[in-house]
């Protein structure tokens, strides 16, 4: 169920495939989500380092506690051990808070098919509520409106891009269920559009940050050094995934709750990504950007330095078997003195 400044949507007269649509359609327009997409946009945006900034050096002890997730990855985190928790790199993609309002227990995802969003808020939920289910508050941020032009700012299509599939998705997960979600930020396809002199369109927030101690939320981006820990590893998970039936339709297991502790999970790749890397890495920019984003025009400018890594992994490291020993998780601890450091 949804709720709205503490009231349920009403429910809509119309066949269940269209549901999402219009639930979505309603809540885009509804006065007090307007006001809020506006207020986080309005916000300055928060960059994420864990490098000093008078020098090259890492800092001995990091400021911050965080947990990022990347791409297709979540994470359940408890306010008494974390204090922020985020995301960046968002374009077509969905970034997904559910705050338990009783615990103060936050879990974040980010979300890149509508593929995931049923088995993915399964997972979520079940880290997140244990025993009697309390109020839910949800943030949604990311994704944006890459379909054709319209001057309408809220325009939803349904027969294009990839934004608009996933979003709907989710609000029709969100509103089937019996747990009480009450959104209180939907910053997201014409909410979170902007475009140039030529007509393209571009993600206004492709990154934000919770506060985990309040549970609000505000724009960020994440440096190489802050996107940790297994920074590389983990971006050739998002690459790899689909090829491995273990995560087919979930989201990738990335963190222990109660150890605060990352648990990378093995997943697995074929021989042949090894050559297939080789080719790609042969691309010029251009042609990387085409075959490896859904929104070329939207990415960051390390984006293809970020794919050419993984790929050199994959060339590098052709069985997974050598990544995962004996098919066993990745272990990161967080160390007083030197930030996270491999157990496992």
């Amino acid at each position: 169920m949804i709720f709205v400044d503490g009231l349920p949507l009403p429910p809509f007269d119309c066949e269940l495939s269209s549901e999402g649509y219009r639930t979505l359609k309603s809540l885009l327009e509804h006065p007090s989500l307007v006001s809020a997409s506006d207020r986080l946009k309005a916000m300055p945006e928060r960059k994420l380092s864990s490098v000093s900034e008078d020098s090259t050096a890492e800092r001995s002890v990091p400021p911050f506690k965080h947990v990022y997730v990347f791409q297709r990855e979540y994470a359940t985190v408890d306010p008494g051990l974390v204090e922020l928790a985020g995301t960046d790199e968002a374009t077509t993609c969905v970034g997904f808070v559910i705050r338990n309002r009783d615990s103060g227990m936050i879990s974040i995802a980010h979300l890149d098919s509508a593929r995931v969003v049923d088995l993915g808020l399964d997972q979520m939920l079940s880290s997140l509520v244990h025993g009697e289910v309390g109020v839910l508050d949800v943030h949604l941020i990311g994704g944006f409106q890459d379909a054709p032009y319209s001057n309408n700012a809220i325009r939803v299509d349904k027969e294009v891009g990839h934004s608009f599939p996933l979003c709907s998705k989710i609000i029709e997960a969100l509103k089937s269920r019996s747990e009480q979600f009450h959104i209180k930020t939907l910053c997201v396809l014409g909410h979170n559009t902007k475009r140039d002199s030529h007509g393209n369109s571009f993600p206004i927030i492709s990154g934000f940050l919770v506060d985990t101690s309040s549970g609000s939320v505000m724009p960020a981006s994440f440096d190489r050094s802050s996107r940790c820990p297994d920074e590389i590893v983990r971006r050739v998970r998002v690459t790899v995934s689909s090829g491995d039936p273990r995560w087919k339709g979930k989201l990738m297991d990335t963190y222990d709750t109660s150890c605060d502790r990352f648990l990378i999970a093995p997943c697995s790749w074929s021989l042949g990504w090894a050559p297939f890397a080789s080719e790609l890495l042969q691309l010029p920019d251009s042609e990387i950007l085409s075959q490896c984003s859904t929104s070329p025009l939207a990415e960051s400018p390390d984006f293809v330095d970020n794919e050419r890594r993984v790929f050199n992994y994959l060339i590098e490291n052709p069985g997974w078997r050598l990544t995962f020993y004996k098919g066993r998780p990745r272990i990161f601890e967080r160390a007083p003195s030197v930030g996270w450091t491999r157990r496992s």
